[in-house]
């Protein structure tokens, strides 16, 4: 579902900006200008598909502890793009005024048709760029991609967009853009929760919460709700460093709320990668097992992103 959202707010924004420049252009009879606004878009397009082969050839050269590394700061940078985003449609709900003006200053100048290639292909690679990283994020966080999802965003974002600009039709955008920047702020709480994840995994963020503490060869971790889980070691000592590092893992998780697997090896509904489970976990960053950090960073990224759109909108 949160692919669907964020395909959904990201072609909805580029068309919206395609669509009130070619309804301004069109008004004021720059046919020429509207010739170069579709080709500004088309190489658009095409450059946000090769910037996502490249992106991807670029992303799977990464293994092991330097494969979470990457994924935990792509998904952190993914985090505060979304917030920037977040802030920036807050701050510029006078979206049409503003790109009407960029429309003037470039229609005004000796090459227009090139200032309106340049605007419209600025504006909608900007998105094309945001919504790969977003999706990739997704990846990383779930594991796959739900295609249909993306498309049915992707045509309802466009189909949206067709009925304001095209059939004239009345849309409260203001309501729609703070309910799903309300939504977007979870998501990005969540992209930049399971970044932190990740470089927990990565051991750049030591885990914190709980102890362990070694009896003969074993070690006892505690939670800080007073869990116990006991770890077996050998004498090896690469062994005994990875089972330290689980025991530290575990020690660290304040609750587990995922109830154990299915006898035929699925997942509970409500487990965080079951189906109501999962759902939560893409939208709002849910994790029925977290660490302290991960719950901290989650509270902290919420509360600071949503005071600072509540602050930007007013």
């Amino acid at each position: 579902m949160a692919e669907l959202i964020i395909v959904f707010r990201e072609v909805l924004e580029g068309s919206l900006i395609v669509g009130i420049l070619y309804t301004y252009l069109k008004k004021t009879n720059q046919s020429d200008a509207i010739i170069r606004l579709w080709q500004g878009v088309a190489a658009a397009l095409v450059a946000s598909i090769i910037g996502s082969f490249l992106f991807q050839i670029f992303a799977n050269g990464f293994e092991g502890k330097s494969a979470k590394l990457f994924e935990g700061v792509v998904m952190i940078i993914a985090a505060a793009i979304l917030g920037s985003m977040i802030v920036w449609m807050a701050k510029n709900r006078n979206i049409a005024g503003d790109l009407k003006e960029k429309a003037d200053n470039a229609l005004s100048s000796d090459k227009v048709g090139y200032s309106i290639f340049a605007l419209s292909f600025i504006s909608v690679f900007r998105e094309g760029i945001e919504t790969i990283l977003f999706l990739y994020g997704i990846i990383i966080k779930e594991g796959g991609l739900n295609i249909v999802l993306s498309l049915i965003g992707a045509a309802l974002g466009i189909g949206l967009s067709f009925m304001i600009f095209i059939q004239g039709r009345k849309v409260p955008l203001k309501t729609f853009f703070n309910v799903t920047s309300g939504v977007l702020v979870f998501v990005a709480a969540g992209m930049f929760t399971y970044g932190v994840h990740e470089l927990e995994s990565a051991n750049i963020i030591p885990y914190y919460g709980g102890a362990i503490k070694t009896d003969n060869n074993n070690i006892i971790a505690t939670r800080i709700n007073g869990d116990i889980k006991v770890f077996t070691f050998e004498d090896s000592k690469n062994n005994r460093a990875t089972v330290v590092n689980k025991a530290s893992k575990w020690a660290s998780r304040i609750w587990d709320l995922n109830p154990p697997k299915n006898e035929d090896g699925t997942y509970p509904v409500m487990h965080d990668k079951g189906a109501v489970g999962g759902l939560m976990k893409g939208l709002f960053g849910y994790n029925g097992d977290p660490s302290m950090i991960e719950v901290i960073a989650w509270v902290l990224v919420v509360l600071g992103l949503g005071f600072t759109w509540r602050k930007a909108a007013a």
